[in-house]
């Protein structure tokens, strides 16, 4: 057979900065940060600063499979070092500040970083736990000079004192880029860690039309972390098609979010759904209108379908998305196509609002039964959702096992359908799922039921023990400020809503508790139905 005659050129993540510092030079790069001024320039500029954040490292000892750990917000210092890191052959581990300091000394000392490079509010957290650091042998703060804490190293200090004529050395496309850990809800997290080769041909899928469908007129604002599972791809997929960024650092409630869009004029952004919940609840108040905001993905939890109603009263498309840190993330985006549009506006929103979305370019998807055997795409035949493709993890960092098949499918933990037209609706997690009188309640659709009632914010939803139908439905909620709880108004409407026996015999007013991702956290919420029911009697 003969070869191709075309020339092999490694894809490598500092070509995208590299790009975009020439194709796309003056397009802006905005920042809020901590205790500082906004901060903007453009990707010419960013070009030789992500050079000497480089040179710096390597002046303190890091080398080519070295490890280095953020601890950052949505800033352009932590930008920068999406690029230098893996650009020099290291490894960067986008920590998360909002694990517990158990879970935090767990991720840095299994990742094994050589430098934590972190923000001036979450030094306090480092220096907690810094006698636990096993590997860490220095510690930058993300802080000009000015503002660097006595007898500590400033990061822009640090980097003025290097050339921008930084040497690149040569790197494989499957060299390790990235760790990112799990949230780990159940157990210690579990380091997934992407190459290069993975990162650049997730950016290049997720940037299509068919998916983010990115151009340089966007203007782009990541709302949720940049250390969560790699930032959704949004570094990457952006700078490739030249949007302008706008970062707002760690604030992300609604009056900081609304001043970003009307100041910088932001089109299009990325989070959970609490992030717009906050930013809804903002408007609401204010009254100012989403200004230029065109689009909104949203990903993490499936989509309120409220949520999604309220955005497109102000204009905003909403794009539901699907994926988790294993997957680089995204596998699916809600994008639509004309055999979709000809079944009329109505059907093509259902469609998009209650889907997770069809699956990028390369990623591969099916669901299967208890047996293993596939199940028809019929959107109703539920079955556990496989995947697999050149962005999906194949063994977790440090395990000795595969974490797929012998075909290379991996196992999400989701329970999904997929639709002949290819859309994939999750309707629970495998540990999430209610089975009650052999019959299954999915806990996505009683939550979205219930949170589409005026005077719910959040709905969560576990299942707990019952002698005679083995599970029933708990649904705790959190209230609308100001808002007073009507039982019997809430049951109306959930009755309008789902079949009458998935309604819950007991409905809890509390917080919704959120993990460190942002998404509800239903391992809190089972410890407190098991502490309630040992302080009060209830019995299960």
């Amino acid at each position: 057979m003969p070869t191709g005659l075309m020339q092999r050129t490694a894809l490598n993540i500092i070509d995208i900065a590299r790009y975009a510092a020439t194709a796309h030079g003056t397009r802006e790069i905005v920042s809020r940060n901590v205790d500082e001024p906004f901060w903007r320039y453009d990707y010419a500029q960013a070009w030789p600063r992500i050079a000497q954040a480089a040179a710096m490292l390597a002046a303190y000892g890091v080398e080519p499979g070295d490890r280095v750990c953020s601890l950052a917000w949505n800033t352009h210092r932590h930008l920068e070092l999406f690029f230098a890191v893996p650009g020099m052959g290291a490894i960067l581990h986008t920590a998360n500040p909002r694990l517990s300091d158990e879970h935090l000394v767990f991720t840095i000392n299994d990742a094994g970083s050589k430098v934590v490079l972190v923000e001036r509010n979450l030094l306090a957290a480092v220096e907690r736990v810094r006698d636990q650091l096993t590997s860490v042998e220095h510690v930058v703060v993300l802080s000009d000079e000015e503002r660097t804490p006595p007898k500590h190293v400033g990061y822009e200090m640090l980097i003025a004192e290097q050339s921008p004529a930084y040497e690149w050395p040569p790197v494989n496309e499957d060299d390790g880029a990235f760790l990112c850990y799990t949230s780990g809800t159940t157990g210690s997290p579990k380091g997934v860690m992407y190459s290069h080769r993975s990162v650049v041909l997730h950016a290049l899928a997720s940037g299509l039309t068919g998916a983010l469908g990115f151009s340089a007129f966007d203007a782009v604002m990541p709302c949720q972390s940049l250390y969560h599972a790699n930032a959704w791809g949004l570094p990457f997929a952006g700078a490739i098609n030249g949007v302008k960024f706008v970062l707002p650092a760690d604030r992300f409630d609604g009056p900081s979010l609304d001043e970003l869009i009307h100041n910088e004029g932001v089109t299009f952004a990325g989070g959970v759904p609490t992030i717009f919940t906050m930013y809804l609840d903002y408007l609401d108040r204010a009254k100012t209108g989403t200004c230029g905001l065109q689009r909104v993905i949203i990903g993490g939890s499936a989509l309120p379908r409220v949520m999604a109603e309220r955005l497109a009263a102000h204009g905003v498309v909403v794009q539901q998305i699907w994926g988790m840190t294993e997957t680089s993330p995204l596998g699916f985006v809600s994008t639509s196509t004309p055999a979709l549009a000809e079944l009329g506006p109505e059907q093509e929103q259902e469609v998009l609002w209650t889907r997770q979305g069809r699956p990028l370019f390369g990623f591969e998807s099916k669901i299967v039964d208890d047996c293993g055997h596939n199940l028809a795409h019929d959107g109703a035949s539920p079955g556990a959702l496989m995947v697999r493709g050149p962005w999906v993890l194949e063994r977790y960092y440090r395990a000795d096992h595969s974490a797929v098949d012998a075909d290379k499918w991996f196992d999400t933990g989701d329970i999904a359908t997929i639709d002949a037209m290819g859309y994939m609706r999750i309707t629970d997690r495998g540990k999430d799922v209610i089975k009650s009188g052999g019959e299954w309640i999915s806990s996505i659709d009683l939550e979205n039921a219930a949170v589409a009632h005026p005077s719910v914010k959040i709905a969560a939803v576990i299942g707990i023990p019952d002698s005679k139908w083995e599970e029933r439905p708990l649904l705790f909620i959190e209230l609308v400020e100001d808002l007073s709880f009507d039982e019997a108004a809430i049951r109306r409407h959930l009755e309008s809503r789902v079949a009458r026996w998935w309604i819950p015999e007991r409905i809890v007013v509390s917080e919704v508790p959120l993990n460190a991702t942002g998404k509800i956290d239903k391992a809190r919420l089972r410890k407190r139905y098991h502490e309630m029911t040992a302080d009060s009697g209830i019995q299960s």
